[in-house]
């Protein structure tokens, strides 16, 4: 009887500790004005050209390696700099902030990442799975993010994926999401800056859309060919 309460309560400890955590940051996001820092940042470096191309880059990766949301970038990315420039800009910090994550839990973080994913049962199948296919996996997982983002960088440092593999794939992967979001964001500042005609207007909408249901599209099946490797179980 105690056994069996002891194996429940070490099976619950990683998800109790995973919800505190989920539940601590999202207090801090509304308590801290994280949001209206972020939009005036995106004021601050309107102006600054080529530099303020790569101050956005830093700016993102360093809210993925430190588990703040930055979809207020993405889509700002797109109503700054519009598609073109908004889509290599979120790509970079975000592949940098990916990367970073994932070397920071091979080296200095290991232990404490290795503490964050113990016991989840997708870690485990998520690591069997990259050791029979690979990168595969990764730009599968990129592609349909079944995992929050800031942390399934840092449990792939745990898996057996070699660097140089995982960067590509993640690179890769996230191409068709960054490229909708982007888009939307593009269209939503064209919207509301009256910087375009209505016709395109309706235009850059419409297609933002499409991006959209085309990135779900994909994610869906890259779910699929996910749960067929066993890791979404």
């Amino acid at each position: 009887m105690d056994a069996a309460r002891s194996s429940r309560r070490g099976r619950l400890r990683p998800f109790l500790l995973a919800l505190a955590g989920v539940v601590l940051l999202i207090g801090l996001y509304r308590l801290v004005p994280v949001g209206a820092w972020l939009e005036s940042f995106q004021a601050w470096v309107r102006d600054f050209g080529p530099t303020g191309w790569v101050l956005y880059a830093l700016v993102y990766a360093a809210c993925v390696v430190l588990f703040v949301p930055a979809s207020v970038l993405t889509l700002g990315a797109g109503a700054l700099y519009g598609l073109w420039i908004g889509v290599p800009v979120v790509l970079a910090g975000a592949s940098l902030g990916a990367t970073l994550s994932f070397a920071l839990a091979r080296t200095l973080l290991r232990a404490r990442v290795e503490g964050m994913t113990e016991g989840n049962p997708k870690i485990r199948a998520l690591d069997r799975a990259i050791a029979a296919e690979g990168a595969k996996i990764v730009f599968l997982v990129r592609l349909a993010p079944i995992f929050p983002f800031t942390y399934i960088n840092y449990a792939f440092g745990l898996t057996g994926v070699g660097g140089p593999g995982y960067v590509l794939a993640t690179v890769v992967g996230m191409i068709p999401g960054t490229f909708a979001y982007v888009y939307l964001g593009a269209a939503a500042g064209a919207a509301a800056t009256g910087s375009a005609d209505s016709a395109s207007v309706w235009v850059q909408g419409l297609g933002a859309v499409a991006a959209v249901a085309v990135t779900v599209f994909v994610a869906r099946l890259a779910t699929r060919a996910i749960r067929e490797a066993g890791v979404d179980q």
